[in-house]
């Protein structure tokens, strides 16, 4: 085999090998390439075993069909026409024409002649396409300088690319139909050019912008001229070009930005884009096309969401949910110094309600923002201000947590709140409370810091508002008989535990019991009698006081219908029950069960009834009296009294308070408002009862000031039911029963 020629050799070889590998007979074809001339062979090896030398291969050769010429073959094969020109000089040397000395059939068909007309043809003269002045000025050029040329010239409704290329004066003309790919790229550009969308390309090895479109120059403001001066980094920030180039670098066939990335205008404002893009060859050059979507405005709408699920939508300020992340985040950051605190200011404004009802909630709004706005002035550092609801307002201190700094960021926060606020040519004068934790001492989370600042809040309210308590443990055992009372009220009225006692109302004028009132007893099976102090404001919190008062009217009224006639029961009412909108109906009900007569009934309300919603509970106070109930407003002057109460609702009553009764033999003052009180009630035609009444010298005062009924522990304490007639005997009023 060495001796053969490689084309021969590998022939033979492969055919030999694969006989013997199949151990059967391998017919192969095969080519032998000499001077330019190709012939074809049937190559056909027989294995054959010896006994002697094991197994032989016979391989037969047979030449198949004619030779033919191999550069004749490609020419006549490849799409694209071939020609080769001869180059006819002028006398001093120049090239004047060309001769076409051999051409494919490729040729022909694109120029659209006869082959036959073709051989021997001087262009010039031919009158075809490559006779053009066009295509003949940039063969001479060709020709002269000896440099190869590539150009595309429009023939009919194709576009043909020539190329040219010149070797020992001979040059080979190769034409391609381009039509397709010209049309794809019209297509491209069409698309390109009205594309709403901003595009572009730049060159993936200058990274210059070689196309824009119309919607990137009216969108980035740039002139089209200024684009494409440009490189593509440069449309971005520069604190991002280093990230960019990175970027530009892993560029694959397709690609989608992971990122958002940071485009700057003509005019310097800033886009947020996501870019697509794609390689392409534009004009013989690799490029990259990109096309832009502009999310700034989808960005900012997110960035309002966001910013609106983590702040107040009236304030502003930061709402519960970011005031406990980051109240969560300062405890998981702090610690990392000795004594180091993070502080935690629950805040409340005082007298807010009783301004938002008198002014209207509109001007209640515009106070919170008012608020929010001074809240915001006293922040520092990574201080937080939030609104957690309704009046409600707590600060995260982070920096300057000492309790004494504490202490005086909240006395100077309580001065700054109670400033008067302008609105709407309305002067507001409010407060503010403020309850203060210190973490780690306070607690561990905060859940438990919130927790002991809301209780360091309440003692605040509690100590007469405007001031600010520091959280002690303490309070957080009274939180626990708080939350003890609660659990235990929810059973009582099940259990039975309740009970009423009844004080005496003696009539000045006949020195005889006129009535009663009824008053709540708990008596609670381990703690014994509970003051209704103490567990009336729980209830009216946790919503019990509903039921409860319920049975009282209803026990009341039973425990009346037993007594003489000319005696009245008087119920206190809670503000509370008068949000149901179903205490007309408790007190039809109880009337009809017990029997007694309306004009018996004496209900009695404080002043704080009409601080919320008053047209509605006027209403229904004028509903009550309709049935022929009596109305009283009790401890008249010691609320948020107003004149204009008595002018809403014609009271049958109004209750000189125990306050005022208690120092009549001391203070002067108490003397004056006894004296107003009964004369206005005298001008009113409304009786005037004073509760209270301990000694004989304020007796003889109250009768010698006009007061119409007194009561109080110098006739009798309230008694249970069963005492009821003993204490009517003892007055002289009728002890007989009623029919």
């Amino acid at each position: 085999m060495e001796a053969l020629p490689p084309d021969c050799a590998t022939a033979l070889s492969e055919a030999a090998s694969n006989a013997m590998a199949n151990s059967r007979p391998y017919l192969a074809i095969a080519h032998s390439l000499r001077d330019g001339m190709v012939r074809t062979y049937e190559v056909l090896a027989l294995p054959t075993y010896c006994r002697w030398s094991g197994t032989l291969i016979g391989i037969y050769v047979n030449e198949q069909g004619a030779q033919y010429n191999l550069l004749d073959a490609i020419f006549s094969t490849t799409g694209d026409g071939v020609i080769a020109l001869l180059t006819i000089r002028d006398a001093v040397g120049n090239p004047v024409d060309f001769q076409i000395a051999h051409h494919n059939q490729a040729a022909a068909k694109l120029l659209n002649v006869p082959g036959r007309s073709l051989q021997w043809q001087r262009l010039n003269t031919s009158g075809y396409l490559l006779g053009s002045e066009a295509v003949m000025e940039r063969l001479r050029a060709a020709a002269a300088k000896h440099q190869s040329d590539q150009f595309e010239i429009e023939h009919e409704d194709r576009c043909l690319r020539l190329a040219v290329t010149i070797f020992s004066g001979i040059l080979s003309l190769v034409i391609s139909d381009v039509t397709p790919l010209k049309r794809r790229e019209a297509s491209f550009r069409l698309l390109f050019d009205s594309n709403p969308m901003p595009m572009w390309v730049f060159d993936l090895e200058t990274m210059a912008f070689l196309m824009v479109n119309d919607a990137a120059v009216n969108h980035y403001g740039y002139a089209r001229e200024n684009f494409l001066q440009m490189k593509v980094h440069e449309i971005c920030p520069k604190d991002e070009w280093d990230s960019h180039a990175r970027a530009l670098q892993d560029l694959d066939e397709t690609c989608q930005s992971e990122r958002h990335w940071r485009h700057v205008e003509a005019d310097g404002s800033e886009l947020c884009v996501l870019t697509y893009g794609r390689r392409l060859v534009l004009d013989q050059r690799e490029g990259y096309l990109v096309a832009v979507a502009d999310i700034t405005e989808r960005r900012k709408a997110e960035a309002r969401v966001a910013h609106m699920a983590h702040h107040d939508g009236l304030t502003n300020l930061a709402n519960r949910a970011l005031h406990k992340a980051r109240l969560r985040d300062a405890l998981e950051a702090g610690g990392h110094a000795p004594g180091e605190r993070v502080a935690v200011l629950c805040t409340n404004l005082d007298l807010f309600k009783n301004a938002n009802d008198s002014f209207g909630h509109p001007m209640g709004d515009q106070l919170l923002q008012q608020v929010a706005d001074r809240l915001r002035c006293e922040m520092s550092g990574n201080n937080l201000a939030a609104r957690l609801g309704g009046d409600e307002f707590a600060v995260i201190m982070t920096t300057d947590t000492s309790p004494k700094e504490a202490s005086d960021f909240a006395v100077r926060l309580i001065r700054t709140l109670s400033v008067p606020y302008e609105i709407d040519g309305h002067q507001v004068v409010i407060g503010a409370s403020i309850g203060i934790a210190l973490w780690p001492g306070d607690g561990t989370s905060s859940e438990e810091l919130m927790r002991n600042a809301d209780m360091a809040l309440y003692r605040a309210k509690e100590d007469g508002r405007g001031v600010h308590r520091f959280f002690e443990p303490e309070m957080d055992r009274q939180a626990q008989r708080r939350r003890e009372m609660e659990s235990d009220l929810r059973r009582a009225l099940a259990d039975g535990e309740f009970e009423l006692n009844y004080q005496p109302v003696v009539d000045l004028a006949s020195d005889r019991i006129s009535g009663f009132e009824a008053l709540l007893r708990w008596r609670h099976p381990k703690r014994g009698m509970i003051s209704p102090a103490d567990f009336i404001p729980v209830a009216e919190d946790i919503g019990l006081i509903g039921s409860l008062g319920e049975w009282v009217l209803l026990e009341a009224c039973r425990e009346a219908a037993s007594w003489p006639s000319e005696v009245k029961i008087a119920v206190n009412l809670s503000p509370v029950q008068f949000r149901s909108r179903n205490l007309v109906q408790v007190a039809i009900s109880a009337l009809a069960n017990s029997g007694l007569p309306p004009k018996r009934l004496e209900l009695e309300i404080t002043e704080s009834v009409f601080l919320a919603e008053t047209e509605a509970n006027i209403a229904i106070l004028h509903q009550l009296r309709e049935l022929g109930v009596s109305i009283s407003l009790d401890d008249f002057g010691t609320g948020y009294s107003s004149l204009s109460y008595l002018r809403s609702f014609p009271f049958d009553k109004i209750k000189i308070g125990r306050s005022f009764v208690k120092d009549l033999a001391k203070r002067s003052d108490c003397v004056a408002i006894v004296r107003a009180i009964s004369g206005l009630g005298r001008s009113l035609n409304i009786t005037t009862p004073a509760e209270g009444v301990e000694t004989t010298d304020q007796l003889d005062r109250l009768r010698a000031e006009g007061c119409n009924e007194v009561q109080g522990f110098l006739f009798s304490a309230a008694k249970p039911a069963a005492e009821v007639e003993q204490l009517l005997l003892r007055f002289g009023a009728s002890a007989s029963r009623a029919a």
